[in-house]
C-alpha cells in the first residue's frame, strides 16, 4: 500500500479550514473557566463588604424605596431610587447568565476550539471556533445539493469495457542472461518530462538486455533543482518492481567502474529496431553507454505490445514518490476531500518559463511583456525568438490566463463555492491569480494548504514541490489543463490508466473566439455558455484509441494516452 494513501479516520470538522486543532489537555478551556468563575464571582460579593454587609443593604433597600416612591417627595429622590433598582437588576440578570454560560462551557470538550494555522502568507494568524455538527451537516448538504442539481460536471466519463492490462506473460520477462553492458542516464528537463524518459530507458534496456544504473536527474533546468532520483523516488521500491523485467543497480560494478563510458544522444522516437541494432553493437563494444537525453526516445506508435505495457509499468507502477512525498501530498487530498467535499486540480500553466517559451503575453503589461522577450533570447536551446503572441493565443497554442479558466469553469457549471487546487508554480503578472479568485474563492496551492512545518522539507526544491502537486493532480475530482505540457501529459495518462478519470481539456482556439466574441458584447452570457458546454461535451478524457499523425511531433503522446497498448477493451458479445 503506497504510504499515506488513505486518509485517516476523525472527527467531523470543516474541510480545509480545520488544519491543526486546540491542544487538548483542556488548557484553554481550563483558562477560560477560571476567568469566567472569577467574573461570576465578582459580581456576586457586595458594593460595600462581606455577607452582613449585603443583609444590611437589603434591610435597608426595603425601607428606602416606599420612601422613595411616596407621592409628594421631591424628583431627584425618586430618581435616584429608580436607578438603585435598575443596578440591583442588572446585577441579578448578570449572575444568571454568567451561570448559564458556565454551564455551556462546562459540557464543551476541549477540540472544541482550534486554532488555525497561518494559511495563505498574506493572510494574518487567527483563532477561530470550531463549527457545530449541524454547520458540518449543512455543508455536507450543499456539496449533496451540488452533485444532485449538476451531477454532470463531477461525473466520470463512460468507460465500463475499458480496463489497463500491463500484467506480463513470463516468457516476456527480462532475460535473465549476463547483461550486454551498462546503461547510465542523465534523465533532462523538468520532473514530468524526467519520468517519461526515465520509463523509456527501462524499455531501452531490456530490448538491449542492458542493466540500467540508477538514473541521475537534471540539475541545470530552468527550476535547477538539486534533488536526486533517491530524493524525489522510492529508489528501493523501483528496484524491487522492475527486477523481473530488467536489472537494476545502485551504481557500476567493479569490474567497470573505471572504464570511460561513450556518451551519446539516442535518436528520438525511434523503433526497436534502431536499440536492437546499431545502439546494440555500441554497447557491446563499450560495456557501458551513457545516455544525455532521454525525453521521447521511443516512438509513440508501432512498438510491440509488451515494450509498450513495460514503459505503462515503469511510469505509473515502479516510479513511485518517496515515502515523504507519499504522505504529504496524500495529506493534501485527504484536506481538499473532508466531509465527502470535491475539488478540482487546474493546471495553469500561465508561469513565466511557459509564457517565454511559448511568446504568449496576453493579458500583460509591456514591461512584462519585454522580461519575457528577453527571457526567451537569453535562453539558447529555445529555437523559436521572433513570435507574434497574438496570432499563437487566437491559435489555441497558449496558455490560457487566469481569467479565462475561471470564465470556462463558470461556463460548464461549476459553481463559486468550488474548491480548486492549482497545479502549477507561480502565476506570472501583476495581476496573479485575482481574476480567478474574483470567481472563485476557495483556491488553495501547496503553499497556504501545508503547514509551515510540513512544507519546509520542500521549500525550493521545484521538483520535489512538482511531484505534490501530481499526487494531488491524480487524485483529483476533475483535472484540468490549460497547455499540453508535460505535466498535462503524465497526469491525464495516468487517471486513463487508473480508469479513465474525468479530465477536461479545453478547446482553447474555439474557446478564445468565443470569449472575445462575449467581451465585444456580441454574445450574451447564455449564449456564450451554452455554447462552451457543447463545446467540451467529449472533451472529459473519454475513451478513444491513441490519435497517429504525419510525425511524432504532431501525434498524439503515449504517455498522455497509452490506449492501445496499456488499455485493453472487454469483448463484445
Amino acid at each position: 500500500m503506497i504510504p499515506g494513501d488513505k486518509c485517516p479516520s476523525k472527527t467531523r470538522r470543516r474541510a480545509v479550514d480545520a488544519i491543526e486543532f486546540a491542544e487538548e489537555d483542556g488548557t484553554i478551556i481550563n483558562d477560560c473557566n477560571k476567568a469566567l468563575h472569577h467574573n461570576h464571582h465578582h459580581h456576586q460579593k457586595s458594593p460595600v463588604g462581606g455577607g452582613s454587609s449585603m443583609s444590611g443593604f437589603r434591610r435597608g433597600r426595603i425601607n428606602f424605596l416606599p420612601r422613595c416612591l411616596r407621592p409628594g417627595r421631591n424628583l431627584s429622590g425618586w430618581i435616584l431610587g429608580a436607578l438603585i433598582l435598575l443596578a440591583v437588576s442588572t446585577i441579578f440578570v448578570k449572575a444568571m447568565l454568567m451561570t448559564s454560560f458556565l454551564r455551556v462551557i462546562d459540557d464543551m470538550s476541549p477540540n472544541d476550539f482550534l486554532r488555525r494555522q497561518r494559511s495563505n502568507p498574506l493572510e494574518a494568524s487567527s483563532v477561530l471556533m470550531e463549527t457545530s455538527h449541524e454547520d458540518d451537516d449543512k455543508d455536507d448538504d450543499e456539496y449533496d445539493q451540488q452533485a444532485v442539481q449538476a451531477p454532470e460536471i463531477w461525473k466520470n466519463p463512460t468507460s465500463n469495457n475499458h480496463y489497463k492490462c500491463v500484467d506480463r506473460q513470463s516468457n516476456n520477462t527480462g532475460n535473465k542472461s549476463a547483461p550486454n553492458g551498462y546503461i547510465q542516464v542523465r534523465a533532462n528537463g523538468g520532473l514530468n518530462q524526467m519520468k517519461t524518459g526515465i520509463s523509456d530507458m527501462v524499455a531501452i534496456a531490456q530490448l538491449m538486455n542492458a542493466a540500467l544504473v540508477l538514473p541521475s536527474l537534471d540539475h541545470r533546468s530552468f527550476w535547477t533543482d538539486p534533488s536526486d532520483f533517491k530524493d524525489i523516488f522510492d529508489w528501493k521500491h523501483f528496484m524491487n518492481v522492475m527486477e523481473d523485467d530488467i536489472q537494476v543497480l545502485e551504481s557500476l560494478p567493479t569490474n567497470v567502474a573505471n572504464v570511460k563510458p561513450l556518451v551519446k544522444a539516442p535518436i528520438s522516437w525511434s523503433k526497436p529496431s534502431y536499440y536492437r541494432g546499431e545502439m546494440l553493437k555500441m554497447l557491446k563494444r563499450h560495456k557501458v553507454i551513457q545516455f544525455t537525453h532521454t525525453d521521447s526516445r521511443i516512438a509513440n506508435n508501432g512498438i510491440p505490445d509488451p515494450i509498450q505495457r513495460l514503459r505503462c509499468h515503469a511510469m505509473y507502477e515502479a516510479l513511485r514518490f518517496s515515502e515523504e512525498i507519499e504522505l504529504l501530498g496524500n495529506k493534501f487530498v485527504c484536506r481538499l476531500k473532508e466531509n465527502g467535499g470535491r475539488y478540482i486540480a487546474l493546471h495553469l500553466r500561465y508561469e513565466k518559463d511557459m509564457l517565454a517559451f511559448t511568446g504568449c503575453n496576453y493579458n500583460l503589461t509591456r514591461k512584462e511583456a519585454e522580461e519575457l522577450r528577453k527571457l526567451r533570447h537569453k535562453v539558447r536551446h529555445w529555437k523559436e525568438k521572433r513570435i507574434n503572441g497574438t496570432e499563437r493565443r487566437l491559435q489555441g497554442r497558449c496558455p490560457m490566463t487566469p481569467r479565462e479558466a475561471a470564465v470556462l469553469l463558470e461556463a460548464l457549471g461549476y459553481p463559486s463555492t468550488t474548491k480548486i487546487y492549482i497545479v502549477a508554480g507561480e502565476i506570472y503578472g501583476q495581476n496573479g491569480l485575482n481574476a480567478l479568485r474574483e470567481k472563485y474563492p476557495n483556491v488553495y496551492y501547496h503553499s497556504n494548504i501545508a503547514l509551515e512545518e510540513e512544507l519546509q522539507p520542500f521549500r525550493q526544491l521545484q521538483n520535489q514541490l512538482a511531484a505534490l502537486d501530481y499526487i494531488v493532480a491524480l487524485k483529483s475530482d476533475v483535472f484540468v489543463y490549460t497547455y499540453d505540457g508535460n505535466m498535462a501529459k503524465a497526469v491525464r495518462g495516468h487517471r486513463i490508466f487508473e480508469g479513465y478519470q474525468k479530465t477536461i481539456d479545453p478547446d482553447k482556439q474555439n474557446f478564445v473566439r468565443l470569449i472575445d466574441e462575449m467581451d465585444k458584447g456580441n454574445l450574451p452570457w447564455e449564449e456564450f455558455s451554452s455554447k462552451v458546454r457543447r463545446l467540451h461535451e467529449k472533451r472529459i478524457g473519454a475513451p478513444h484509441p491513441r490519435l497517429v499523425g504525419d510525425s511524432p511531433k504532431l501525434e498524439e503522446s503515449f504517455y498522455a494516452n497509452p490506449f492501445p497498448g496499456c488499455i485493453c477493451q472487454k469483448s463484445r458479445r
